[in-house]
């Protein structure tokens, strides 16, 4: 069990969406904040990232091979340099060209070829591991660094410059499967003296198991003796090391990760309320309808509906 894998799909709610960016100096674009998290990957030149509403953030400087990762959607600019105007994307700068289209603005100087967009999360109920990351993440995939990620990044940079047969297909897959090469290697790049939270329970020896266990079986009666057992140590010694690096006892994680797949089956099955029942533990409808409503605050056919609606 990939618990990486599972954290996130987890908390998407839909396919992302991008769009190519292509800017020559002077240029700016204003991004509204999103429900979700923002990204940029810089294909080739440079720029700058300006965050809006956020004092505390400082303008990142990027250059190609960069990829940002806004955890909150935050609001920004993006700009040849942070003092140029940026103003809100506008339909007549949108033009086909590529198998996502591209928005083209600024003047005849320098250029710089981004991908930018944004990845559907549930923010009302965000993974511990994606809470802990920071609000802004740049990744350099330069001079060698994070060669998995760097080659992702070279992959779009030529579907999106040359598009082939094949492309319209290709670019969203690698655009899915970003997110996943972005957590990565930011859990890569944590010194191990500095890990702390999720990212070192995924290294722990007794808790990676007991995570792997819990996520690969949600329906199985679970206790705190059990999960114990899985890791090696007592019930007291575990449920300490786990509440720790977790960040909750074993046993909230338990049910948390229930509901969290029972409103994946919800939103991506036509599975009856009786089968997500027993696919996440509960003995019957009624038990596991009263349990979704106490997490959700609504039952689980109206999230179902509601979830469908919103798609």
């Amino acid at each position: 069990m990939d618990i990486l894998t599972e954290a996130l799909a987890s908390m998407r709610t839909g396919s992302p969406t991008s769009v190519r960016t292509e800017g020559r100096a002077p240029w700016g674009l204003r991004l509204p904040a999103v429900a979700g998290a923002g990204f940029h990957v810089v294909l080739s030149g440079t720029c700058w990232l300006v965050p809006l509403d956020a004092p505390h953030l400082s303008p990142l400087a990027l250059s190609a091979g960069d990829v940002v990762f806004l955890r909150d959607g935050t609001a920004h600019a993006l700009a040849d340099h942070p003092s140029t105007p940026a103003e809100p994307e506008r339909p007549e700068q949108f033009s086909p060209g590529s198998p996502l289209g591209t928005v083209t603005l600024g003047g005849d100087g320098p250029r710089a070829s981004l991908l930018c967009g944004n990845y559907h999360l549930d923010r009302g109920r965000p993974h511990p591991l994606v809470r802990q990351l920071p609000e802004v993440v740049r990744l350099s995939t330069g001079h060698g660094r994070h060669p998995q990620l760097g080659a992702a990044v070279q992959l779009l940079g030529t579907e999106l410059e040359h598009p082939r047969l094949g492309s319209a297909g290709i670019v969203p897959g690698l655009i899915d499967s970003l997110l996943l090469y972005i957590l990565r290697a930011w859990l890569e790049e944590q010194p191990p003296a500095a890990t702390k939270g999720w990212a070192a329970a995924l290294g722990d020896s007794a808790v990676a198991p007991a995570l792997a266990a819990i996520h690969a079986e949600p329906a199985a009666q679970w206790t705190v003796e059990s999960l114990a057992e899985r890791a090696g140590l007592s019930r007291a010694a575990f449920a300490r090391r786990f509440a720790t690096l977790v960040g909750e006892p074993p046993m909230a994680y338990v049910t948390r990760w229930r509901m969290t797949t029972a409103a994946r089956l919800l939103r991506e099955s036509e599975a009856p309320l009786t089968t997500v029942a027993a696919r996440t533990g509960y003995g019957s409808e009624y038990a596991f309808a009263k349990a979704f409503k106490r997490e959700y605050g609504q039952a689980p056919g109206g999230y179902r509906r509601r979830s469908r609606a919103a798609a």
